[in-house]
């Protein structure tokens, strides 16, 4: 199967561009939303758009099959890393990489001291792309097939997890006599009790506020469109509450949630970005002086799942709880055996 068995491949194939030719990325994108709305379409399709699809190329296919749109430009940007690299610009370029290539790569991310984590997934991008291609011929082989991806070094996860006193200072730092303020605090206590991913608790709405057997829940939007219910923990139910009270926008169920504070944001319904999460948490942290290595809103999350773990929930139960698509994540989070305050150093007695 050589390069006579896809006739048709051009560099327009490819939805990511070099650098200096970025056209084909908005391409991209088009595709995305175009095969939304032609799905969505309750007629069907047409004539035309079935002959415009049946042209669509395989690689425009592959990046408008990513459902997740942070992966999506995650991915996007990884295999533009790699065709800045490789200096590829030339539509036959694709067909010539060899694993040589990627091997160069990865020599060169290992050289801009990336994380395990991060090579991991830019290697993972650029062959998810080759299976593509190779699926629909326009390639021979996948050259990233039997390149060692970086080991994992510790069972441990990476993101920090905080100390209860210090998510108790965290959640009582935020003005409780300011709307922004009770604002804050329900937002923290949403991520803090509940073990949101920060998209998660930006699409939040008034209606995902559920009762489910008597018991209130939080309809959580996860990755991959996951739906998950969630108990509302009676702390952040308080807290949500309080907040709901002065904001004004408890009996719009079509809301956000959480609102930015800007008056002209709040007045065009527009939810909290995850920017905006991140920079709240920052301030809060500031101030009652949390000074750790790659805190932000994730740590919260690390913190929930290692809160639950020692006071004894079941792990497969936090598996499902937190959306984890595979329990071994969930196990990165559990430190039951590294707790400081059980070390051998505090039995030393002179």
């Amino acid at each position: 199967m050589g390069p006579h068995a896809c006739p048709h491949y051009r560099s327009r194939d490819l939805p990511i561009a070099h650098s200096r030719n970025r056209s084909s990325i908005d391409k991209g994108a088009a595709l995305s939303n175009g095969l939304t709305t032609i799905s969505r379409s309750s007629a069907g399709l047409t004539l035309a758009d079935f002959h415009q699809l049946a042209e669509v190329p395989p690689a425009l296919i592959w990046f408008a099959n990513i459902d997740n749109p942070q992966t999506r430009r995650a991915y996007q940007a990884d295999v533009e890393d790699f065709m800045a690299f490789a200096s590829i610009a030339d539509r036959h370029a694709f067909r010539q990489v060899g694993r040589a290539h990627v091997l160069a790569w990865r020599r060169d991310l290992e050289l801009r001291a990336l994380t395990g984590a991060t090579i991991r997934r830019k290697l993972s991008a650029l062959s998810s792309l080759f299976d593509a291609l190779c699926e629909a011929n326009v390639v021979q082989g996948n050259p990233v097939d039997g390149v060692k991806r970086p080991k994992v070094a510790s069972q441990e996860g990476s993101t920090p997890a905080i100390g209860d006193h210090q998510a108790r200072a965290l959640l009582a730092a935020p003005d409780g006599a300011t709307m922004p303020g009770l604002r804050d605090r329900a937002m923290l206590a949403t991520l803090l009790y509940h073990g949101l991913r920060r998209p998660e608790l930006c699409a939040l709405h008034l209606v995902d506020l559920q009762e489910r057997r008597g018991i209130r829940h939080l309809r959580v939007h996860g990755k991959g469109d996951k739906i998950r219910y969630v108990p509302l923990h009676p702390a952040a139910a308080v807290a949500i509450a309080a907040y709901l009270e002065v904001a004004g926008h408890g009996d719009n169920k079509t809301a956000s949630l959480f609102y930015p504070v800007s008056n002209n944001t709040r007045r065009a319904g527009v939810s909290i970005t995850p920017d905006g999460v991140y920079l709240v948490l920052a301030n809060y942290a500031g101030m009652v002086g949390i000074d750790v290595a790659g805190f932000g809103p994730h740590a919260l999350r690390a913190t929930a799942i290692t809160n639950a773990l020692e006071n004894d929930a079941d792990l497969e139960k936090v598996h499902d709880w937190v959306g984890h698509a595979n329990i071994a994540t969930t196990r990165m989070y559990d430190r039951r055996q590294q707790r400081a305050e059980d070390s051998p150093t505090f039995k030393v007695k002179f």
